[in-house]
């Protein structure tokens, strides 16, 4: 049974993945469909983001009186009743009204579920976990591209898209009394209905929580400010040609999933603490390799890849050692903060940094990035120094 329930976790990672990448490649279609401009996407974009975010702060208390398994289920739930809305939307207005159990579906699931994992399941599980959550992300859009390509539309992308998170709804209430039964036998009264939630007050009291949480900020702000601005980087500046600047942009994800991978054979072997190092290290390296002032485009292609490499173990390794850092009965509440503090910085900084594109140059892509990464090399360490609960090797 505990092998079914790992196997249904894995399930439901695939699934935090599945919608995330949807709008980004239906959108070149719909904003002419639905007779907006353009740059309305970010509107949805961030209403989903900031459900998302109030979701996830809200996460210790939910999760407490649902339990991981039945807010797990109900959120994927709220997923796929969002994307059969957008399928059936006809309007602009209703997809803005959509979007708001989208995003409130998307982080208490995210936060749930990191928790459960970081609790019950070793590093190596964390690796591979996050590895399906960009297998996810990769499948939707060659679904929606299918749908574009063939004339069925993006309606029917999203309904595809949607029947399959059903079928994993169904699969996530069958398994509810598997989650119960290893909560109970694992957790004792951590979670009791009689604890009371941490609350955000109560976890910036705790010693080291702003430095997890600075770091979190850093390596989101780092990771997706990274992806969306790649191609413009490698086009406008070094003169790369559309296609290969475009096709280096999306390894730098795939590197990130090759990267949880590998990290997943070695990750019960070195541990959270000397991951995120490694991690942070490489990343750096492949952000210089950018910087590299040379004729050629190889460094800063290699580059790309390695910082996408370097980037792999650092979020999951975060997460599966918060339990560790600051005690199984705060974990819930502190990695709820985590990821909004992870949705805030993938809102705002990647849009930041268009603005200092448009005013400076595009030419600092590579030291907006050094800055995130450094930021976060010094939280990281500074974190390691103040926990009191450290047990990581």
């Amino acid at each position: 049974m505990a092998s079914f329930l790992i196997a249904i976790i894995y399930i439901a990672f695939i699934s935090l993945g599945l919608p995330d990448s949807l709008l980004g490649s239906a959108w070149p279609v719909m904003y002419g469909q639905l007779d907006v401009p353009l740059s309305y996407m970010g509107i949805i974009s961030m209403i989903i983001s900031a459900g998302t975010i109030v979701s996830s702060f809200a996460s210790d208390f939910i999760t407490r009186k649902l339990g991981t398994g039945l807010v797990t289920a109900i959120s994927v739930l709220m997923t796929a009743a969002a994307l059969f809305g957008f399928s059936v939307a006809g309007s602009f207005a209703l997809l803005c009204v959509i979007a708001v159990p989208y995003g409130l579906g998307a982080g208490a699931v995210d936060a749930a579920l990191n928790n459960y994992v970081a609790l019950h399941y070793s590093s190596k599980h964390m690796s591979w976990l996050h590895c399906f959550w960009g297998v996810g992300a990769a499948i939707s859009p060659y679904i929606m591209g299918f749908c574009l390509t063939s004339g069925a539309g993006w309606q029917k992308g999203y309904f595809s898209v949607s029947i399959i998170q059903i079928a994993l709804t169904a699969a996530l209430f069958l398994s509810l009394p598997l989650w119960k039964k290893r909560s109970s036998a694992t957790d004792g009264n951590i979670h009791s209905e009689t604890s009371k939630p941490l609350g955000i007050k109560g976890a910036f009291k705790i010693k080291g929580v702003p430095f997890v949480l600075a770091a979190f900020f850093c390596y989101c702000s780092m990771e997706a400010t990274t992806g969306l601005w790649a191609s413009s980087y490698l086009k406008e500046y070094r003169g790369t040609s559309e296609e290969t600047a475009a096709m280096f942009a999306s390894l730098f994800y795939l590197g990130i999933t090759f990267g949880r991978f590998i990290c997943g054979f070695v990750a019960d072997k070195l541990g959270d603490k000397k991951l995120i190092r490694i991690g942070i290290m490489g990343a750096i390296f492949g952000i210089v390799l950018i910087i590299l002032p040379v004729h050629t485009d190889i460094p800063a292609l290699g580059g790309l890849v390695i910082t996408g490499i370097g980037c792999a173990p650092v979020y999951p390794s975060i997460i599966h050692s918060t339990p560790s850092n600051f005690g199984k009965e705060n974990s819930q509440s502190v990695i709820g903060i985590q990821m909004a503090f992870a949705y805030i910085g993938t809102t705002l900084m990647p849009p930041f940094f268009g603005v200092i594109a448009d005013n400076v140059g595009v030419f600092m892509y590579p030291f907006y990035l050094l800055f995130f990464a450094a930021a976060l090399g010094v939280m990281s360490e500074l974190l390691n120094k103040t926990v009191i609960f450290d047990r990581s090797k």
